[in-house]
Order: structure tokens, then C-alpha cells, then sequence
């Protein structure tokens, strides 16, 4: 007896003693394959519509997974395989898979391409640490003609450092000095236009260095059975069903600071985030606001192994280093926008964001989903065809697993639309963006978009995607002092001369994009990383009859040990 109450013990705590809290970084592949599985029903309660997940959390999706094996292709067996050997500590608090260099340095496991190098590992019942370096180089060129004959090269150097204390909080820690090799103020232009995260360094944009250093950091605290989370820091978040981009929370800008709480019981996933902006006026670098803030909730109900559908709303409050009104974890943002603490004040001062989303899998390896945004609400002007009070936009799109019955092979089609105005704000102080880029879709508002993509997987180190873009928008005029003298709510971080008989979707200063996309990865060596993306641009501006074709490439080598 005593020994079978020994082996449920075991059993029971096995899981929970060695608890991976920090989280998987949003735009990591996983997700990728975490995808693919949901679609194809082996892990049908994978939410992919609030990420990231904590390694833990995509710990128990790889083991469940591996439970059904057998129903998988070779291919697919094979990328699950270098999962679970990347998971491996996460799943049985084994470090056999990883190499601490501090410990056993050698030429050999510097290239070792069985194991994972650190140049520090370490664990114990209630401890983990991974130290690395990591850093790379990237080249990238362009040739166009509103980019010009431009070249730029940077290299950078910086240390990451994660793990988790007493199977409950959570740290990671991540900063790179990434120094420019080549080029000159006119190639810093082209990097920043093609590159948020430089776009986003005011160093190097605004004060003409040679450098940029990013970084995110955070603490998390997580329940042992992953029911509540809080985690305060910086690192990408992404909410929405969308397959090739969100309209509520996407990859277009950088990671800002927030404190994120979330909550999961059964079949409800719920979130609350407050987080601290950059923001400049009227879109005018260094013209920068003295607080802008964002609260959002996100509620998720998986009805079914089929059926998901999520509620979202989200509040830009600018000039406002902090406000209780909308640190309320469970409230609704629009009620509390109108019964704010400062009402009277300024009325408008505030952007509010609300909408709904769903996604279903009809059949296995199809899956559709169908998004709407609205910024700002008034019920009085939602059935006037010509009111601006009340501004949409939409999304649906169809996601094919093993497409064309390729194992490997996913094709993905979105239809997006962005109403004039969306996203900005009359004042120009609460537009929904961070560094004047779009928290939400890449489009600016007043313009449409029909995207096409296939991603192939040729193995667990190898992939390639290709996307095409077709958009129509329409922009305001400007004058030859560069002031826009008519805005028909085309430009993100120009809200204002908003003329109710203008309003109109796609009137304006018409301008067609055709964008072909290509981008190939390959880890030859594990933690090597590299990767090539090329982009091809056709420009129409009907409004003056000129087009203009623009192309460029990057190739990046990325190291972490």
C-alpha cells in the first residue's frame, strides 16, 4: 500500500513540481505547428487567439500530441520530434538535452547539433536558470523608386537569460546591441520603414547613432494548474483569430511595457492587460505625448472542439500617467469611458475599440474565421449611411491544413477590410498605435486587402512561405507644404478635418499595392538560425497616373547560446 501511494504521488506532483512559468516569445514557430495540430483536431482546445503561452502551457500540447502520434505523417512526427527534444526540460525537468558550456566547453558541443548549448544551465526541485549569448548579423538591400539604391548591414551582440523560481514565478530577460556595419543616413531610412523594431529605437532614427538595443523583460506568476497568471514587463502580445494579420493586437509595431492578467476555467479563457504607449502628436516624430496608455479585455469561449468565438475591447488613454478607471480588471471599457473620473473635462479624449471574433473547423484540416472591429460606438448613427461616428472594420479568412493533400503544405486566404478613419482619433492624442505604427492590421484605414499565402514545411529545420498582398486605399490630399488640406480618414495618425459628406470608403486619392513576399528559413545547426526575405512592391497612384516598383531583401544569421 504504502508503495502505491508512493508511485500516486509521484504522479500527481510530477507535474506541477517542475513548472515552467516564462513564456514562448509570440512570434516563435511553435505556434506555427501548435496551428497546424489544432486544425488538423488533435489539439482542438488550442486557442491561438491570445498569445504567448507559457512553456509549460506548450508543454502539455507537445505530450498531448505525442499521445497521438500515430495519426501523423512522417513529416509531422519529425517536427514534433525536435519539439519535444527543444521541450524536453519543460516536460520532465530533464537537462540531459542541454549543454552547459560553463561546464563542458569543447568545439564539438559548440556545434553540437544533438544538444542545447547555454553558456549556463542549471536546476534544482525549486530553481532554473539558462544564460546565452545571442546575436547574428543581418545584410539587407533595396532598390526601388521610392526606396531608392540603398544597402545596410548591422551586427549585434547580447545575452538572454530565463528560467523559473519555486514553480510559480517566471523571468526572462532579453537585450541586443545591434551596431550598423554599413550604410548611411539615407540606408538608416529604408531599414526604419522596412523594420519596426528599428523604426522604434529614437537613437538611431532620431539622433543619428551608429546603434539600436531592444529588449524585453518580464516577471510572471502563474498557479500551478495555469488558472490565473499576472505578468508585468514587455514582450509581444497578439490577440485575434487572424491567420496572416490581427485586427486587434498584431506583430506591425514593437512590444510595449504592460501588467497582463490572465484567467482560465474550462472552456473560458479571459484577459486583462494595461500597458504604457509611445505617443507622438498628429504622427510627428518628437512631438511625443507625456503619457499614453491602453487597457484591453479579451474573452474567449471554446463552445466547442469546433467553435471558439472571443469578445474584445480595448481604451487609448493619452496624457494620463495613470488611471483606476481602467485598471479594472473586470469592468466594460466603453461604460467606463463614459463615467470616467475626469468626465467634463474632455468628453473625447479617449479612443475606444471594441469587437468580436470567431473561428470554426467545419472538417478536419479547415478552419475559417470571421473578425469585426468597432472604434467608437454611438447608437443613434449605426443605420446613417453617412455618420463617422460609428467606424468598422472586418476580416474573414480560411486557413487549409495539408493543403491540395500535400503533408505540410498550408495555404491561407484573408479578406480584410479598414474603414476610413478606424484606428485614429480627432484629437490626434489617443490614435491606436505604438511608435505611429498600427497596433492592429498593417493597412491604414480607408483601404481593403485580399491576401493569399502558402507556408511549406519541408522538415523540422526548413521552411518557406510566399504572400501575396492585393490592396486598394485612398488617401487624403496634401499640399506642397506637405499639409493635408482634405483627410478622407485614410493616414492612422491624422483623425482630424473629419467633413461628414466626404466620408466614404475609398473616396479619395486613390492608390493600388500588388506586394509578392517571400521568405525562407533554415537552422542548419541547432540555435543557428538563418533566414532570407525578399519583397517585390507595385505602386499605383490612379490619382496622378504613376506607378512604382519597389524591391528589397534581408539575410539575417541568428546565434543563441
Amino acid at each position: 500500500m504504502k508503495s502505491i501511494l508512493t508511485v500516486l504521488y509521484i504522479i500527481i506532483f510530477s507535474g506541477t513540481a517542475y513548472t515552467q512559468i516564462e513564456l514562448t516569445n509570440a512570434n516563435d514557430e511553435v505556434y506555427d505547428f501548435l496551428k497546424r495540430m489544432q486544425v488538423q483536431e488533435i489539439i482542438p482546445d488550442y486557442n491561438s487567439s491570445n498569445l504567448p503561452l507559457s512553456r509549460y502551457e506548450i508543454a502539455k500540447f507537445l505530450v498531448k500530441i505525442n499521445s497521438s502520434a500515430n495519426s501523423l505523417n512522417s513529416n509531422d512526427k519529425n517536427i514534433l520530434n525536435f519539439y519535444l527534444k527543444q521541450y524536453k526540460f519543460d516536460i520532465n525537468h530533464n537537462l540531459k538535452e542541454n549543454i552547459s558550456l560553463v561546464n563542458d566547453f569543447s568545439g564539438e558541443n559548440l556545434f553540437s547539433n544533438k544538444k542545447y548549448n547555454h553558456i549556463y544551465a542549471y536546476a534544482d526541485s525549486n530553481a532554473s536558470l539558462f544564460f546565452d549569448l545571442t546575436g547574428g548579423s543581418t545584410f539587407r538591400k533595396a532598390n526601388g523608386d521610392s526606396l531608392g539604391d540603398r544597402s545596410i548591414s548591422f551586427m549585434g551582440v547580447g545575452f538572454q537569460v530565463r528560467g523559473s523560481l519555486f514553480n510559480s514565478v517566471g523571468y526572462f530577460l532579453k537585450a541586443v546591441n545591434w551596431l550598423k556595419t554599413s550604410g548611411d543616413s539615407g540606408d538608416i531610412r529604408f531599414a526604419r520603414l522596412t523594420d519596426p523594431e528599428i523604426f522604434s529605437d529614437w537613437k538611431l532614427g532620431e539622433k543619428d547613432e551608429n546603434y539600436y538595443t531592444p529588449f524585453e523583460g518580464y516577471l510572471r506568476y502563474q498557479t500551478a494548474t495555469n488558472w490565473l497568471a499576472l505578468t508585468a514587463g514587455r514582450t509581444p502580445l497578439r490577440q485575434g483569430f487572424g491567420y496572416i494579420d490581427k485586427l486587434y493586437l498584431s506583430n506591425n509595431t514593437v512590444a510595449f511595457d504592460f501588467f497582463k492578467l490572465d484567467l482560465n476555467y474550462k472552456a473560458l479563457q479571459y484577459s486583462f492587460t494595461y500597458g504604457g504607449l509611445r505617443g507622438d502628436s498628429a504622427g510627428i516624430p518628437g512631438n511625443q505625448l507625456d503619457a499614453k496608455n491602453i487597457s484591453t479585455h479579451r474573452l474567449t469561449v471554446n463552445f466547442s472542439d469546433r467553435f471558439k468565438m472571443g469578445v474584445f475591447e480595448s481604451v487609448i488613454i493619452p496624457n494620463s500617467p495613470f488611471n483606476f478607471t481602467f485598471f479594472n480588471p473586470i469592468s466594460f471599457l466603453t461604460a467606463a469611458e463614459l463615467n470616467k473620473s475626469s468626465q467634463g473635462k474632455n468628453d473625447n479624449a479617449n479612443n475606444s475599440i471594441m469587437g468580436f471574433d470567431l473561428e470554426a473547423v467545419p472538417i478536419k484540416n479547415l478552419s475559417f474565421h470571421l473578425s469585426v472591429l468597432l472604434d467608437d460606438f454611438s447608437m443613434s448613427g449605426i443605420f446613417k449611411s453617412d455618420d463617422i461616428t460609428n467606424k468598422f472594420g472586418y476580416q474573414a479568412g480560411i486557413f487549409y491544413n495539408n493543403a491540395f493533400t500535400v503533408p505540410g503544405l498550408v495555404a491561407i486566404t484573408e479578406y480584410t477590410r479598414i474603414n476610413p478613419f478606424v484606428y485614429t482619433h480627432e484629437d490626434n492624442l489617443a490614435q491606436y498605435t505604438h511608435w505611429n505604427l498600427p497596433l492592429g492590421h498593417l493597412l491604414q484605414p480607408n483601404s481593403d486587402e485580399i491576401a493569399v499565402g502558402l507556408n511549406y514545411y519541408f522538415d523540422s529545420r526548413l521552411n518557406a512561405s510566399a504572400l501575396f498582398r492585393i490592396q486598394r486605399h485612398a488617401a487624403g490630399r496634401i499640399d506642397s507644404a506637405g499639409n493635408t488640406i482634405l483627410n478622407y480618414g485614410g493616414n492612422i495618425n491624422d483623425g482630424q478635418y473629419i467633413v461628414s459628406d466626404r466620408v466614404g470608403f475609398l473616396n479619395g486619392d486613390r492608390i493600388n499595392k500588388n506586394i509578392y513576399e517571400f521568405n525562407l528559413n533554415w537552422e542548419p545547426l541547432l540555435q543557428w538560425k538563418l533566414s532570407f526575405k525578399y519583397v517585390y512592391a507595385q505602386t499605383d497612384k490612379l490619382y496622378i497616373n504613376k506607378k512604382l516598383i519597389d524591391r528589397y531583401f534581408f539575410i539575417n544569421l541568428g546565434l543563441t547560446i
